[in-house]
């Protein structure tokens, strides 16, 4: 039996301002490192050892891996990085005030962009490499996907596309840890692991919609060795 991991990362920079993410690189706010840490915690209390990690590309998710291997003093184990497992792209949405673009689209469309299988969101006519939001310029598409085939770029997501952007990583290297035996954890974004929980617990595209993966509290699953879920948990900080 394999353990199976996940951990949104903690609160970025721009969740505290309540922009639109997606793949535009930010960093952990102060809140967030402490999410972090915190998750690390728990799955030290939790005993679990592991012996493969997986994130992003993406500061926000490696940092919060980082910081949580590092208190639960696990930060030696192998580690590797996929843009497949980056955050939703967000398309045109990225960069917009979450509120702002309720005011001006509804927000029935808003939560339909944001929670829905199979609704896209505006989608950007081309990709910059970098986004400037109030001074500060963050980088959006730049040397870290010089190898990905140009017509599998995203210039907007929604769960179902990001699942299938997903699916091939799991197939080709996650999959094969677990059914290796090996306890894998996964640093990664809330629609890609959305994605992954759709998929490994078999969730219906209907009832994908209501579920919520909160910063910094790690998803721990036991699987057989046909991957299927023998137990589920999550790790809450204590109130």
């Amino acid at each position: 039996m394999a353990k199976l991991v996940l951990i949104r990362h903690g609160q970025s920079e721009w969740n505290a301002l309540n922009l639109f993410n997606g793949w535009v690189d930010t960093k952990l706010s102060d809140k967030g490192i402490a999410q972090a840490k915190t998750a690390g915690q728990l799955l030290a209390k939790e005993g679990i050892q592991f012996d493969q990690a997986y994130t992003s590309v993406l500061t926000r998710a490696i940092t919060t891996l980082h910081l949580a291997l590092e208190e639960a003093d696990q930060l030696w184990i192998p580690e590797v990085k996929s843009w497949r497992l980056n955050e939703r792209h967000y398309g045109a949405l990225q960069g917009l005030n979450k509120a702002d673009a309720a005011k001006k689209w509804g927000d029935e469309q808003v939560h339909q962009w944001r929670r829905s299988y199979d609704v896209l969101p505006p989608l950007l006519e081309e990709q910059s490499e970098t986004m400037t939001i109030d001074g500060k310029t963050y980088p959006a598409l730049d040397r870290r996907y010089h190898d990905v085939p140009e017509g599998e770029l995203p210039k907007g997501e929604n769960l179902k596309v990001t699942l299938d952007r997903v699916l091939p990583f799991w197939d080709s290297d996650i999959s094969k840890a677990l059914k290796d035996g090996k306890n894998v954890v996964i640093g990664a974004h809330g629609n890609s692991l959305r994605a992954l929980v759709k998929h490994v617990e078999q969730i219906s595209d209907a009832d994908i919609m209501g579920v919520e993966i909160a910063n910094g509290e790690p998803w721990v699953y036991d699987l057989d060795e046909d991957l299927n879920v023998v137990s589920k948990k999550i790790l809450k900080p204590e109130a």
